[in-house]
């Protein structure tokens, strides 16, 4: 659920050879081609937009193909990709389900069209919270013959969400608001290098792969000092009441409501290194057209695709831990065994069955929801999220939303959001929040309602989470 940001260097007052290559052009003649026809025709461009220009002309090629000046730029690059011996997509995306068609941005649509032309394609499907991100959008699901695509998983490595429910009435909520406060900023760390004064000892750290995956091994001291910690964005730490409509409920409680905590992050900077690692092992190894550049994929029958499997699984165990730490110290205030813990990771990949074949299944920003898989899908701080049990259904790759998803970029939230009004929105709607950015106000995110409309089919409504006490990066 992490955002993901392309962000040139343009101090410089003209496009160079490097900005281009940052943007996924390969080196060699398409990339001086393309900076003497834009300094030729598009001039009276700043460079930023003059970048951007070329960018739209990558993720979209088909729209500029004809173009006078822009289709020289692709017939350079496809005549340069053939050259260099790049792996050639379908011509046409194989069909996939998409669920909350209406809530969902062409953008994000043609990214993954661009997934479903990969040669290693099985099958896929968009959730219903799906909107733009690099590679796979987030809110994708593909489904992949003996491949793991890194950018497919996404860099925040096994994020998720973690929850515990208590047997303890949601009006201490409001009665300890002041003292659960207090436990929130005293028991939580956010950032993205932030961490704890020493590192933190979990039998995570004993897992051989520390010592056999060089990568590994860099990363494990840092590792142990954020052991427990949150990440940045739309990360999160927070009480929440947790309502349950009837006496026949999942979790043997009578109707009313309860505490729950929930939290969202993923493995902090050790997935985050693992994936820039492996990311570019796979770019350099995996000839994609450049447009195709974040798909480029890992055989698992390679040392590197294996590596990476093995590190992704040690992110997961990683990513849970520090979930469970984080839980541990805030339920210390209730003195109560919890009721019931969900955990579900939204950035992973798994292998299981599709089309009576064992696949590669990646859910970027999409939360597993086999048969009887119980999870928490949050919508936005002044929008509930819901308590759901998974319904196997396969279509969606017994897949749902893992939120409310983005209905504006982080970027154009900060940009055109007021502070003041993100601000005033929250306190009508009785939420404490520590910390928390303007990217992250609940106007930039999808109608939750609409949501979960369009998923009735993947999940089945168990309870209703409702934000109280919300503590994120500042």
């Amino acid at each position: 659920m992490s955002t993901e940001v392309y962000a040139p260097n343009m101090a410089s007052k003209k496009l160079t050879g490097h900005d281009l290559m940052e943007l996924g052009f390969p080196a060699g003649r398409s990339i001086s081609l393309a900076i003497s026809l834009m300094q030729k025709h598009y001039a009276h461009l700043s460079p930023a937009a003059q970048l951007d220009l070329l960018k739209q002309v990558l993720l979209a090629p088909d729209k500029f193909v004809t173009h006078t000046v822009l289709g020289e730029i692709l017939a350079a690059l496809t005549k340069q990709n053939n050259s260099t011996g790049a792996i050639h997509l379908h011509e046409q995306p194989k069909p996939y389900a998409i669920f909350g068609d209406n809530l969902i941005e062409t953008d994000a649509k043609e990214q993954m069209d661009l997934a479903m032309r990969l040669p290693v394609t099985v099958n896929g499907a968009l959730m219903p919270d799906t909107h733009k991100g690099h590679g796979l959008p987030i809110g994708g699901v593909l489904a992949t013959d003996g491949a793991v695509i890194p950018y497919a998983v996404g860099m925040d490595i096994a994020c998720r969400m973690h929850f515990t429910l208590y047997n303890v009435p949601a009006t201490i909520l409001e009665k300890q608001k002041y003292q659960l406060k207090q436990v929130l900023q005293d028991q939580t760390r956010f950032g993205v290098n932030t961490g704890f004064e020493k590192p933190q000892a979990h039998e995570v750290f004993d897992r051989p792969e520390f010592n056999q995956i060089k990568v590994l091994q860099q990363l494990k001291t840092r590792a142990a000092y954020q052991l427990g910690s949150s990440g940045t964005g739309n990360h999160f730490v927070e009480f929440g009441a947790v309502t349950l409509d009837t006496n026949d409920n999942a979790f043997n409680l009578p109707a009313g409501e309860y505490v729950g905590i929930l939290s969202h992050s993923g493995a902090r900077s050790l997935g985050k290194n693992i994936a820039a690692h492996y990311t570019q092992i796979a770019m350099d190894t995996c000839r994609l057209p450049v447009e195709a550049k974040y798909l480029a994929w890992l055989n698992l029958q390679t040392q590197a695709g294996q590596e990476y499997w093995q590190a992704m699984q040690v992110a997961n165990d990683y990513a849970l831990a520090c979930h469970e730490r984080i839980h541990e110290r805030l339920s210390v205030s209730f003195g109560e065994e919890p009721v019931a813990r969900f955990d579900n990771p939204h950035n992973f990949a798994w292998k299981e069955q599709c089309q009576g074949q064992e696949v590669i299944v990646h859910r970027k920003g999409a939360a597993r929801a086999t048969a009887d898989n119980f999870n928490v899908i949050p919508g936005s701080m002044t929008q509930p999220g819901y308590l759901v049990r998974g319904l196997g259904n396969v279509a969606a790759l017994y897949s749902s939303s893992h939120g409310a998803g983005r209905a504006m970029s982080a970027k154009k939230a900060a940009q055109v959001l007021y502070q003041t009004e993100m601000n005033g929105l929250i306190k009508a709607f009785g939420i404490e929040l520590i910390g928390g950015s303007l990217q992250e106000s609940p106007v930039a995110y999808k109608n939750m309602h609409y949501v979960m409309e369009s998923q009735q089919q993947q999940v089945e409504i168990l309870g209703k989470f409702t934000p109280k006490l919300v503590r994120m990066d500042r």
